[in-house]
């Protein structure tokens, strides 16, 4: 007997189809490569901490329904996310906003931290202007470092962004489009919650509670390849293919390969209770290697949980550019790789029961709400 769908990826579009596929009473089989299930929201157990593998994800949306519906599965702790940023030993909250500017310059209002980032604003754009003129060029950015000054001046730029982009790109800023920075926010306002979406938070006891939640009625399959086993035929095994791997590999990079930014991490337990004191640290000068450390426990401790666990899981987290064989992460976003994608997409269009989904199908990077979105529009527009 046929499945009604061979879903590729156990990830959160993966697990989120099958779920409702399997509401629809559909026979779904999920293969994955990896030894595990879950894609990039796996978390391992390590010392009483669940460990984010894949690097840290926190959910946030402002969609009620979607919000609604993974509380229906597992319920959802309180973490809120407030980044810290370590430039040369000095912390700074994040994102952009009171506390930072106060940390930075000493001032207490927001009239005076207006003021500071407008006059420093206002020195680069004269700058600007007269080294333009030199060259010949028109007077507006021409790179990021350029963008980046004209939008929060020097001293937020070199102390908070310089560096840490030079280490997510692997590049120099001067080297860098304008067009990646189209606007950097601030908050004129002590609040140091990064995202601004209604809702937040980590599934109490990790995501994997989450996975074998959207799981639970389907026959799943883990350590196997769909490109060197006997599903690649998929049409020997079921009706429909819910693709969520890369699309360039999906197509035999027929057009060419696109091109991803990766990461990688370096793992350990720490003997003490309590590290770094925040889940998320970013270090943004080029003096650690590293682009940030996550301490996992905070994710799901708080108060005293925290030193009732004596033991503390820390990653380092770098930014590395791709290779053939590494995890592919993020879309590089650049006029090549937007036109071959584009290629691909309309390639995609001409499929018959074939279903892409997910960043690394779409060639698109989506947080973990809009992934589950998609899966609602699959689910509005799809007869099952």
């Amino acid at each position: 007997m046929k499945f009604d769908y061979l879903i590729v990826g156990s990830g959160l579009f993966g697990a989120t189809f099958a779920y409702f596929a399997a509401q629809q009473g559909k026979r779904c089989l999920v293969i994955d490569k990896r030894s595990q299930l879950g894609g990039n929201v796996y978390c391992e157990q390590v010392e009483g901490v669940n460990v984010h593998k894949y690097g840290a994800h926190i959910f946030h949306t402002n969609n009620k329904e979607v919000w609604e519906f993974v509380n229906s599965l597992v319920e959802f702790n309180r973490y809120t996310n407030s980044p810290m940023a370590n430039y040369k030993g000095k912390l700074y909250n994040l994102p952009f906003n009171m506390n930072t500017f106060s940390q930075m310059w000493g001032v207490k209002t927001p009239e005076e931290a207006v003021a500071k980032i407008e006059e420093q604003r206002v020195a680069y754009s004269e700058e600007l202007k007269v080294k333009n003129e030199k060259f010949g060029l028109s007077n507006e950015p021409h790179n990021l470092e350029e963008q980046a000054m004209m939008l929060v001046g020097r001293d937020i730029y070199e102390t908070l962004i310089k560096e840490y982009t030079e280490k997510q790109w692997g590049r120099r800023c001067t080297e860098l489009p304008a067009f990646i920075i189209k606007r950097l926010p601030m908050r004129f306002v002590f609040d140091n919650n990064y995202f601004k979406d209604r809702y937040q938070g980590i599934p109490i006891g990790g995501y994997n509670r989450l996975i074998a939640r959207l799981l639970e009625r389907t026959e799943c399959k883990i350590n196997v390849d769909f490109f060197n086993s006997e599903y690649k035929d998929w049409k020997n095994y079921a009706d429909k293919l819910v693709y969520t791997g890369a699309i360039d590999e999906f197509y035999g990079y027929e057009k060419g390969r696109l091109d991803w930014r990766t990461v990688t991490f370096k793992t350990r337990v720490e003997d003490m209770p309590n590290y770094q004191g925040n889940a998320v640290v970013n270090y943004t000068s080029h003096d650690e290697p590293y682009t940030r450390v996550i301490e996992h426990k905070h994710f799901e401790m708080f108060g005293q949980e925290v030193y009732d666990c004596p033991k503390t899981v820390v990653s380092e987290e770098y930014s590395t550019e791709y290779q053939p064989g590494m995890e592919p992460y993020y879309p590089v976003n650049d006029v090549r790789n937007n036109a071959l994608a584009e290629e691909y997409r309309r390639m995609a269009t001409q499929e018959k029961d074939v279903i892409f989904g997910g960043r690394l199908a779409e060639y698109r990077y989506y947080d973990m709400d809009k992934i589950i979105e998609r899966v609602f529009y699959y689910q509005k527009i799809t007869s099952y």
